[in-house]
């Protein structure tokens, strides 16, 4: 029998992700709250986003370098740990500079997240069925931020925003717990069969084996900035579902915040199956006979055409219908999402992984940094003219066309995304 204790392991990654997006979701969701007792303008809200997401940046960047030589095992624990500290360190902010502080020690450490699971993914799994196991653990992103608007609003009734930033900070440390107790490489592992760790280490459909890259030297390779232009036109739109859909659904619709929200927890709820569904399509390709390349391109492809109805949210008359728009967009990301991840264990050996994972995180936060800004500035004119609402549509019609620019980029730079050779 030939085992199948590696789903095991995406299902330690699928909870290490839910809590990862939990923690970072917390803060949209309290916005309102928090904006009043600290009288925030949209600009000094999207300053602390940006804050999250500089540190995000650098982060990526020091975890990519750090897990490829200490492995996922050690990385992902020191991500955890940091992140998890910083997401109760929330509840000691009294100013918005404290919880600039504190959104950039959670960005920092959870920054480890996708550098980790992506190598581990890719120790884990045949090229084949790469793209399922990323779309499954990356549909945790999704649970996190589904569990978030029915979670927090009741800790905040009950107790307060201080506990809902503690409870959910301590998640964390339980699944350190499991994480260190079931995890270890196939080779290692006393769970993993012969017959599991032969189908793992298929080497018909694995690159052909390259010495060490230097991390300086990746950026030499035309398909490190396929992932670098594919993060860092699109991971901005997630950022901005992530920190301004609740604060839309309340301005615009009157959506209470206060209160459980089953809007937004549909509306996250269906990104789950766009990020497993985008897995599987383009894995359903693959054992059809398609080329690997020309299997997570026309994914892509189509992915990025599903994101651009979202550009008809302006023309909503209600909170269901914008929920329908919006979700169909924020699925056609965690699909897209799926595949742009497995792309870099497609081209790249594995020692390199997570270094390249962590360089084209780096591109995607740095976008997320300098989006925030503009949907700030935007925000404030508008609102200035008593017309909030407009302000929001403009910025759709940016997260509509964002995919297909991307991918037109990633065609024009690598048309077949060939494996790294040398």
């Amino acid at each position: 029998m030939k085992g199948n204790y590696r789903w095991v392991v995406v299902a330690l990654l699928f909870f290490a992700t839910t809590i990862n997006y939990l923690d970072r979701q917390v803060i949209g969701l309290l916005k309102p709250t928090l904006e009043k007792e600290l009288n925030w303008s949209e600009t000094d809200y999207s300053f602390i986003v940006m804050c999250f997401t500089a540190s995000y940046a650098i982060g990526l960047l020091a975890f990519g370098k750090v897990i490829d030589k200490i492995g996922s095992k050690m990385g992902y624990a020191i991500s955890i740990v940091i992140w998890s500290f910083a997401a109760m360190a929330h509840a000691l902010a009294k100013t918005s500079f404290g919880f600039g502080a504190a959104r950039a020690a959670l960005g920092a450490g959870e920054a480890g997240n996708f550098p980790a699971a992506i190598k581990t993914v890719a120790e884990w799994f045949p090229k084949r069925e790469r793209a399922l196991a990323t779309g499954i653990f990356n549909s945790g992103a999704n649970i996190g931020a589904m569990v978030a608007p029915i979670m927090v609003p009741w800790i905040l009734g009950a107790y307060g925003w201080e506990e809902a930033f503690l409870i959910t900070g301590a998640i964390g440390f339980v699944w350190l717990i499991l994480w260190w107790v079931f995890y270890e490489v196939p080779s290692k592992h006393k769970s993993v069969t012969t017959e599991e760790l032969a189908h793992i280490q298929n080497v018909e459909e694995e690159t052909t084996e390259v010495a060490p890259i230097a991390w300086g030297k990746l950026f030499g390779y035309r398909q490190t900035w396929v992932f670098i232009v594919g993060k860092f036109f699109t991971d901005p739109i997630w950022w901005f579902f992530l920190f301004w859909l609740p604060s839309y659904f309340s301005t615009t619709f009157a959506l209470d915040l206060k209160k459980p929200s089953l809007h937004l927890a549909i509306l996250f709820t269906c990104t789950s199956i766009g990020s497993i569904g985008g897995g599987y399509i383009s894995g359903y390709f693959i054992k059809k006979g398609w080329p690997v390349y020309k299997a997570r391109k026309y994914s892509m492809f189509f992915f990025a055409l599903c994101a651009v109805p979202i550009i008809g949210a302006r023309w909503a008359t209600d909170i269901w219908q914008a929920v329908f728009l919006i979700s169909i967009a924020a699925s056609a990301h965690q699909a897209w999402s799926a595949n742009i991840f497995t792309t870099v264990s497609d081209m790249f050996p594995k020692h390199a992984v997570s270094s390249v994972v962590g360089i084209g995180g780096l591109a995607g936060s740095l976008g997320g940094v300098i989006f925030p800004y503009i949907i700030g500035v935007v925000l404030d004119a508008y609102k200035a003219d008593q017309a909030l609402s407009a302000g929001y549509n403009v910025i759709f019609v940016a997260c509509g066309c964002a995919y297909l620019f991307a991918w037109l980029l990633i065609h024009f730079i690598s048309p077949k995304m060939e494996a790294v050779k040398s």
